[in-house]
């Protein structure tokens, strides 16, 4: 059961795992933040142009049973607008790690061949085509 309770730890103490509960946090947080938008900015805004009640419902067969389009709608409204942004999100990182990447890859082509090479015997640092150490006069043998 320890071992258990330390391969949890272990896996908790990962930066993934950290990083995913920050997102459902702050996703939460601007999921209100976007119903409140369409709740009190959108739907009196459409109430005002279109002349109708987003927040109507329909009442069912003279019962008490209602179906509350308006709700729908704001729900959509809702979908459409988080949608937007995290598409919006994705797309920007995606873009951040493409040149990153480029970068990375632009670095390593560009890094240049070594010119020297230092001798075994003196530990000088010598020409890397020198057969002879110009320091200690030793003579250079390939491997």
């Amino acid at each position: 059961m320890k071992k258990f309770f330390e391969e949890f730890r272990a896996f908790i103490a990962k930066g993934n795992v950290l990083d995913m509960a920050v997102g459902v946090i702050i996703g939460g947080a601007f999921g209100s933040v976007v119903s409140g938008l369409t709740d009190n900015i959108i739907q009196p805004l459409l109430n005002c142009i279109g002349g109708a009640e987003v927040q109507g419902k329909i009442q069912l067969f003279g019962t008490e049973n209602y179906l509350d389009y308006g709700a729908f709608i704001s729900a959509i409204i809702n979908f459409l607008i988080m949608a937007f942004v995290v598409f919006l999100i994705v797309k920007s990182v995606s873009r951040v790690s493409q040149a990153a990447q480029k970068l990375s890859k632009k670095e390593e082509e560009e890094a240049p061949a070594p010119t020297t090479k230092t001798c075994p015997y003196c530990r000088s640092e010598i020409d890397i085509e020198a057969v002879k150490c110009p320091h200690c006069t030793s003579d250079i043998i390939e491997k």
